[in-house]
């Protein structure tokens, strides 16, 4: 099997195995851990489990189920050396069922998202202070600023917070304690037009429709497909235009 899909093979079975019934609990289970040994072994399962966990729950939001007593008994045969597929067929089958959940999370998971940012952004334009761009970009001002607009070809300094339409906070430079410097040609459209509608020393709250953010593409795995994204954004800084991208800059594009 490939690199990618033997840690999601193996992961699927750990997490089936800890999901065993009640009725029928694996011994081990009910051993008390004593050695080092012991809890390495333990800590080994543990963690292949909770990534599995992660993965299998991924699955089931996109409606993908699968038979979790014949995941455990693939795992049971491969470790008895009795495996009832090869390696070939296997890898075919895991292939085919990530094209499915990809598939499946774009239609389960983007019909639900882009009905919840509709009826979020039709409440949202409503409120006192909210106003609507022509191509539908919505913005609100927290503090007004009074230094230098931005152009689309300049390079920002921002403080910002990213949300979905549910409070989830999905990136956060407040988090990681420091500002982001990047190229505002280089980011999702929303951005590009909003940063420039904002002064030095700004702070505004953007609500951003898909279309003007990443589209029907799921991101990450935490920003569902057709997402309508809600930003707080401080413009601390309008940088001069230097000969050639900042590596900073540079590195925001490569991770985004």
């Amino acid at each position: 099997m490939n690199r990618m899909m033997k840690p999601l093979a193996l992961s699927a079975i750990a997490l089936a195995i800890t999901a065993c019934s009640q009725q029928e609990p694996y011994p081990v289970s009910q051993k008390k851990l004593e050695s080092e040994q012991e809890k390495q072994a333990y800590a080994l399962g543990s963690s292949v489990g909770s990534f599995v966990a992660r993965n299998l729950d991924d699955q089931e939001k996109a409606e993908v189920m699968l038979d979790r007593q014949l995941v455990i008994a693939g795992f049971v045969d491969a470790v008895k050396g009795e495996n009832k597929l090869s390696d070939e067929e296997a890898d075919k089958l895991l292939n085919d069922l990530r094209s499915k959940v990809m598939e499946q999370r774009k239609n389960v998971l983007g019909s639900k998202a882009a009905k919840e940012g509709k009826a979020f952004q039709e409440e949202n334009a409503k409120k006192d202070g909210v106003k609507v761009t022509e191509s539908g970009l919505q913005y609100e001002v927290i503090e007004a600023g009074e230094g230098v607009s931005p152009n689309e070809d300049d390079i920002v300094e921002v403080h910002y917070e990213g949300t979905l339409v549910n409070g989830e906070v999905f990136d956060s430079s407040y988090e990681r304690g420091e500002p982001t410097v990047f190229p505002l040609n280089r980011v999702i459209p929303g951005w590009t037009e909003g940063l420039q509608l904002m002064k030095e020393g700004g702070k505004y709250r953007f609500v951003i429709p898909a279309e003007l953010a990443y589209g029907d593409r799921e991101v990450g795995g935490q920003i569902p497909p057709n997402s309508t994204l809600i930003f707080t954004v401080e413009l601390l800084d309008v940088k001069d235009k230097p000969e050639s991208e900042s590596s900073e800059a540079q590195q925001y594009v490569d991770t985004y």
